[in-house]
């Protein structure tokens, strides 16, 4: 019998390279056991390469590690296994696995590079599919609004269509150059792997909210109190109270409005850090925006939230609302974490990158929220994430094949198998 999860067990994932297959294989790899399925059965993104989980149990084989006919399972008739072991050397290693490192993953396909994406996390999508999941995004181009999991689903597809290997659970903590200009990464597991190109598309780096310290706040965190949304399912026909004024805040005002019974969101000051538009969207909305005011306690029963007392901090005057549960978006700190140990030239948090989006270290390229590209106007948005991985990778194409144009062919050229 399929376990729908392999609980206390590091997951090592890994979308084997398979040659001479109109349908490639994924395959999930445990201590104990492979499981795999057919990729075109993965339907959505829910759980997709994500913690162990396995979608559809119908869909999936499980055999012992190592027996003798190993082969005969994870090979379909006629096709050609090619073995990844950390002596491997591929064309370009993908170091995080969000959006930019999802899509520099295709556009890497796309130029018939060997490709590896390695991911800290135990799931693909990075901070939009830990913090964003259920929140629509608004400036993604083609699309009007796409919920966060769903536009992970859709680069997933996208990422392991040419089928590159992925690595889960183990985070990158060293990269040096070797001999004969090869690269070597050595993450957190111990495991080495070796590459031509390196791109760093680990965003911001680890994310860390900044929390409350007033009265209540520990004692009913993840009973009323949250920093993160991952199932906007609790806030249904809630009465929710969310605290901030930044996108996050707006954002989840506008998604929780007309689901939950009551959204009221309260700001320190009368002006807002997110988009213009939102915020205006918003005003004229059904929820209840209070300017001026704070979060002083939040109140419980000693099992859920029930209330939270809010003060104007202008007449220091507090009012008592009734809640259900209070979203906490007072912003984040970030960790870049041993990126800052690479040699690389950086300015604060942001590596510095030229116009082919290459660092100071021949060979290692960036893209996405932690590149700071030379003599550009740094925009941290997933469209232009999406833009500096194609143009790494269309660079990076050219140190493997030196004949090969840095200009690629258009998609629209491509033909479904």
């Amino acid at each position: 019998m399929i376990p729908r999860k392999i609980a206390g067990r590091e997951i090592r994932t890994i979308v084997s390279s398979i040659a001479d297959m109109s349908t490639p294989m994924v395959v999930f790899e445990s201590t104990t056991h492979l499981y795999w399925t057919k990729a075109d059965t993965h339907q959505g993104s829910r759980g997709y390469l994500g913690g162990g989980t396995l979608l559809k149990s119908r869909n999936c084989r499980a055999v012992p590690r190592n027996p003798p006919s190993l082969k005969r399972f994870i090979r379909p008739r006629g096709a050609r296994m090619r073995a990844t072991n950390d002596e491997d050397v591929f064309d370009i290693t993908i170091v995080g696995g969000g959006p930019a490192g999802l899509f520099g993953a295709f556009y890497a396909g796309l130029r018939q590079m060997k490709t590896k994406v390695i991911e800290a996390l135990d799931q693909l999508g990075g901070q939009v599919a830990v913090l964003y999941p259920e929140k629509f995004l608004y400036d993604v181009p083609g699309f009007s609004k796409v919920l966060g999991r769903d536009l992970v689903g859709d680069l997933v597809r996208q990422a392991t269509r040419f089928n590159p290997t992925i690595v889960l659970s183990e985070r990158v903590v060293s990269i040096r150059k070797l001999d004969g200009g090869f690269i070597q990464l050595e993450t957190s597991t111990g495991s080495k792997h070796l590459s031509r190109n390196v791109l760093i598309a680990t965003g911001a780096g680890a994310f860390y909210p900044n929390k409350l310290d007033i009265p209540g706040s520990q004692e009913y965190e993840g009973r009323g109190v949250y920093y993160f949304l991952r199932d906007k399912a609790i806030m249904r026909d809630e009465r929710v109270l969310i605290v901030g004024g930044g996108d996050s805040a707006v954002d989840w005002a506008l998604n929780l409005n007309n689901y939950a019974r009551t959204v009221t969101l309260i700001h320190r000051r009368d002006t807002f850090r997110a988009l213009e538009e939102d915020v205006s969207q918003m005003m004229r909305s059904g929820v209840t925006v209070k300017t001026f005011c704070e979060l002083k306690e939040v109140v419980g029963d000693r099992e859920r939230v029930t209330g939270a007392v809010i003060a104007d901090n202008r007449t220091n005057q507090a009012t008592k609302l009734e809640v259900d549960g209070i979203l906490v978006n007072i912003g984040f700190r970030a960790d870049v974490g041993p990126v800052k140990n690479w040699g690389l030239e950086m300015i604060g948090r942001d590596v510095v990158a030229d116009e082919g989006m290459e660092t100071n270290i021949r060979g290692i390229f960036v893209a996405g929220d932690i590149a700071k590209q030379f003599r550009s106007v740094k925009l941290n948005i997933i469209a232009t994430a999406f833009a500096q991985a194609a143009v790494a990778v269309n660079v990076a194409k050219t140190r493997v094949s030196p004949e090969a144009n840095v200009v690629p062919s258009h998609s629209s050229d491509l033909t479904e198998a």
